[in-house]
């Protein structure tokens, strides 16, 4: 009656300790990382631009802007997340060292292309460090794809309208999030995106049937700062 009384003991004291082995396990899944971040950046877009340009020769020049970004990530594990980004630029456009010689004009010369505005929305992968034992310091590394498109063109004084193909392009990043709370923290981030476009410009107010199309890598670095939180 002992030996029954004593194993019906054991087994309630490992049922207890399994059951409370298996909270402390879904509390630590649960605390450990949360699956949603939403960051707020101030960023400022340097295109790395070029082009081809037929008919007039030349190349690009693109403007510098500052731009707020959004972006929103989920994560699947601690280390695994997507991000999703959104932001959208404006830029002055124009060619540089251009022949308009047969049109009267010089045999260099920069041509007003007007702005143009992009929205790229970002979809990137990304992997998470934590190289610190208080998980204060988080850097991270992604990789992903955006989606371009062009919109709001404003041609200028000096040509008759420019059209901007919208184009997918691939997106590479690096950054760190520094937690100031266990809710709050402060983030930095770099992306290069590699996009291009085929650019066509009607220029027919400065000749009959003028139209000069160009390929144009753009290929902006994207330098962010900003806040996040986690929830």
């Amino acid at each position: 009656m002992k030996k029954i009384t004593l194993l019906a003991a054991m087994v309630l004291l490992f049922g207890a300790n399994v059951t409370q082995a298996q909270e402390t396990n879904t509390k630590y899944k649960t605390e450990d990382f949360k699956r949603w971040q939403v960051r707020v950046r101030g960023v400022g877009v340097v295109p790395n631009e070029s082009a081809d340009i037929s008919t007039i020769g030349g190349d690009v020049s693109i403007s510098n802007t500052i731009i707020p970004e959004l972006d929103f990530s989920y994560f699947f594990t601690k280390n695994f997340a997507v991000e999703l980004i959104l932001g959208t630029s404006k830029h002055d456009v124009h060619t540089v060292g251009s022949d308009i010689s047969a049109v009267g004009g010089p045999s260099k010369a920069n041509v007003d292309l007007g702005s143009v505005r992009l929205l790229p929305p970002t979809l990137m992968a990304q992997y998470h460090f934590y190289p610190m034992n208080e998980k204060v310091f988080k850097p991270y590394v992604g990789a992903g794809l955006n989606y371009t498109i062009f919109y709001d063109v404003k041609a200028g004084n000096t040509v008759k309208d420019v059209k901007y193909d919208n184009a997918l392009g691939y997106a590479v990043q690096a950054g760190f999030d520094l937690m100031v709370t266990d809710k709050f923290f402060i983030n930095a981030d770099v992306k290069r995106l590699f996009l291009k476009t085929d650019v066509t410009v009607d220029a027919s107010n400065l000749a009959d049937g003028l139209s000069i199309p160009a390929d144009v890598k753009i290929n902006p670095w994207l330098l962010g700062l900003g806040v996040g939180m986690k929830f």
